[in-house]
């Protein structure tokens, strides 16, 4: 065969060879499917992945309902603790009232009833967070932690002051759960007035 032969065969055979190596599968690689397999492929996978979302939906219902069940309990029982913790108290002051009955000592009962009060307030500092407080007389007066409810005159001039306590404050950690009822002093109102004018 001559080299000019040879040349006219080889890119015939290269060309075949070619499609052989396109149509044949690579190595590892699975055989192409036909478009009948694919389909029932892809039917199976589909059926598969319905499931798996009808489930996934199923869990997530059941998963908030539970959420929404266990918020409502923890609303429903959330004083329980503090509760517990009150429980002796008024069994102090039934014991107190049975007291006052049997010995109609009035110092004995107003005694005990003091105790009892110091004991409810010293649980609900030590276990929950309640402070009381009380404005001392002369105290400048803060809106955040005192509700005027009473004007008295000064003769001092200046910012105001609390002049009486009528009701105590409380705390719940550090905001304030009820400001103190308190007497203001009416002499920064005329001081601010006169820098007005």
């Amino acid at each position: 065969m001559s080299a000019e032969e040879n040349r006219k065969t080889k890119p015939a055979e290269q060309g075949q060879g070619g499609e052989a190596q396109a149509q044949a599968p690579a190595a590892g690689e699975a055989p192409a499917e036909a478009p009948q397999e694919r389909q029932e492929r892809l039917a199976v996978e589909n059926a598969g992945l319905q499931d798996q979302l009808l489930r996934k939906t199923a869990e997530f219902e059941n998963f908030r309902k539970r959420m929404f069940r266990e918020r409502e309990e923890g609303v429903r029982y959330a004083n329980s603790l503090l509760l517990g913790d009150i429980i002796p108290v008024i069994d102090d002051f039934e014991r107190a009232l049975q007291s006052a009955v049997d010995s109609r000592d009035f110092a004995s009962f107003h005694s005990g009833v003091e105790m009892i009060e110091r004991q409810l307030v010293s649980v609900l500092e030590r276990n929950w967070g309640l402070k009381r407080f009380s404005p001392q007389d002369g105290e400048k007066f803060d809106p955040e932690k005192h509700e005027a409810i009473a004007v008295g005159d000064t003769a001092a001039a200046g910012e105001a002051v609390v002049l009486e306590n009528y009701q105590k404050g409380y705390y719940l950690h550090d905001r304030i759960l009820r400001p103190a009822k308190v007497k203001v002093s009416r002499a920064a109102q005329n001081a601010t007035n006169g820098k007005k004018e």
